[in-house]
């Protein structure tokens, strides 16, 4: 008889003392093994001595926020990244976004809308590409060439002119799914809806910030934008 998997391992990093307490005890119940943190530098130490699957980073932290702390785990790591902010004005979202993070939340925010977000996350993080409609499937998959850009949709290993490129787990999606359309405008809430799962309409700023850091990595002429719609990758 197989012994259980162990539960998906989630840091969280929020000051306030009820709605880390509220939000660690809610995510326990769906299963989550749990890990919280009170301050920014305590996150930090906890994420270095231990192995997580995903991190939920309040902005607002004592110490070390929640921006320089997402700057610091991506130093080293790819592991999903949801940013919690008080503010769904901008700044903070634009901030999360450009150090790193995956996706947002606003607070407040309820039980069933953050644990969503968190399984489209880790969805992203075990993603498996399925066949097109009326192909079979490879389990080896496909190895796509863009100019120096090769995509190993099996292997899910991306590099550029022979060298590794180490993308997030939503980058890669995002970039499969371009790859996927090569020459065909994505729209926005298309790329919402496919990449990050919203079944509503979502924050385009969330593209737009992934999209920017994606072409740091791909060659930032490889993806095009077209004004008023989306974005197209080249052939």
């Amino acid at each position: 008889m197989s012994s259980p998997e162990p539960p998906v391992r989630v840091l969280l990093v929020e000051d306030d003392d009820l709605m880390r307490r509220s939000f660690t005890i809610a995510l326990e119940r769906y299963g989550y093994g749990m890990k919280a943190a009170a301050d920014g530098l305590t996150g930090l130490e906890l994420f270095r001595e231990e192995a997580f699957d995903l991190l939920v980073l309040d902005v607002m932290l004592p110490g070390l926020d929640g921006i320089g702390l997402c700057r610091k785990v991506r130093e080293t790591s790819l592991v999903p990244i949801l940013m919690m902010s008080a503010r769904g004005d901008g700044l903070d979202v634009v901030a999360g976004l450009e150090a790193g993070a995956d996706d947002y939340v606003v607070k407040p925010v309820d039980t069933y809308v953050l644990v969503a977000r968190i399984r489209s996350l880790l969805r992203r993080a075990t993603y498996a590409p399925t066949a097109p409609p009326g192909r079979s499937a490879d389990p080896e998959g496909d190895v796509l060439v863009f100019g120096d850009l090769t995509i190993d949709t099996g292997g899910l290993e991306v590099s550029l002119a022979g060298s590794p490129v180490a993308l997030t787990p939503t980058e890669l999606r995002l970039l499969l799914e371009f790859a996927a359309h090569p020459g065909i405008v994505l729209e926005r809430h298309t790329l919402l809806r496919e990449v990050w799962e919203y079944g509503w309409d979502g924050d385009s700023r969330v593209v737009d910030l992934c999209v920017q850091r994606l072409r740091g990595k791909v060659g930032r002429d490889r993806i095009e934008t077209v004004r008023g719609f989306g974005y197209k990758f080249r052939r």
